[in-house]
């Protein structure tokens, strides 16, 4: 027990008569038996607190107190009665002062605190049991192929819940998905063991990487092969995309690395955002080209000999 009363009280030993009732009607709120009924601390606080108040309150004691400290009592300021436990109303509360829990917890005469006076009310009700617990949640992690995560589709997890039980699960993917995100399935968890609703299962999303195309968002980046002749001459090209073929149209005199920007052919999110796609040409130089057609292709290349590199700088 706090051998200092201005210390369980938190006050200073100039505290007008006031503070000390403010000061008490707030520790006894905040340590009353029936907000705390399982904190055998708190009961012991809220003892100290009714003790402190029953000496400083009272203007003798506190004089008394004040000289001797603790060993008041001996000089015949020996404590009074005082209310010793939750069912005190308050009719012989300390020098006259009334103080019943419908006053801590702001239940009367239009006093402040009114979510304490619902709490009061809470605790009052007789027979009231808490509510059930919700069941454990179960966390799990689903890696999903690169065209299931653009377009959506379906997986299946396998588990092992708490009670030893194997279990399969068919799960819905949304179309657009990305790494990281996660899926709910409310009420798939743990069951609760006090009747309460079930947890759920939380799905982390890992999307394996896709071999050509590479996404960024919603846009979806593919590299595209092209012949010599393709980029020379020009061309039209097919490409695959998520949602079907379609078919670009390479400019004559392309050079590797241009992008060919097919809008609308990205992702397409569930909620109807859209991405576009970009196509990046790659020249290919045929392997097979003969000595006599390698060195005439050379040769006419030569006439439009300049330096690619010149603009390159550090």
């Amino acid at each position: 027990m706090a051998s200092d009363h201005y210390e369980t009280l938190g006050i200073s030993r100039q505290a007008t008569p006031e503070e000390i009732q403010k000061a008490y009607r707030q520790m006894a709120r905040k340590y009353h038996p029936d907000v705390n009924p399982s904190d055998t601390q708190a009961k012991q606080k809220f003892q100290q607190v009714q003790a402190a108040f029953d000496v400083l309150n009272d203007p003798q004691k506190r004089e008394l107190y004040d000289r001797y400290g603790s060993a008041y009592e001996s000089v015949g300021g020996g404590p009074g009665p005082r209310p010793g436990s939750a069912s005190w109303t308050g009719s012989g509360g300390p020098q006259g002062f009334d103080i019943n829990l419908e006053d801590l917890f702001g239940g009367g005469g239009g006093s402040p605190g009114g979510g304490f006076a619902d709490l009061f009310k809470t605790f009052k009700q007789r027979g009231k049991r808490n509510p059930p617990t919700k069941g454990e949640n179960i966390e799990h992690t689903l890696t999903v192929p690169f065209a299931t995560a653009i377009l959506g589709g379906e997986a299946e997890i396998s588990l092992r819940r708490a009670s030893g039980k194997a279990e399969s699960i068919r799960v819905k993917i949304p179309a657009g998905i990305e790494s990281g995100k996660k899926i709910r399935l409310r009420g798939k968890g743990e069951p609760s063991s006090g009747g309460g609703l079930a947890g759920d299962i939380l799905i982390q999303i890992d999307v394996a990487p896709h071999p050509h195309f590479r996404r960024h968002g919603n846009r979806l980046d593919v590299r595209v092969p092209i012949t010599l002749a393709e980029a020379l001459g020009g061309a039209k090209i097919d490409v695959p995309t998520p949602h079907g073929t379609i078919t670009l149209t390479v400019p004559p005199g392309t050079s590797s690395g241009s992008k060919l920007r097919a809008k609308g052919q990205g992702v397409k999110k569930t909620d109807g955002e859209t991405g576009d796609l970009f196509a990046e040409v790659m020249i290919v130089v045929p392997k097979e080209l003969s000595q006599a057609d390698r060195q005439t292709l050379l040769d006419t290349l030569q006439h439009y000999a300049h330096n690619p590199r010149a603009e390159l700088r550090w």
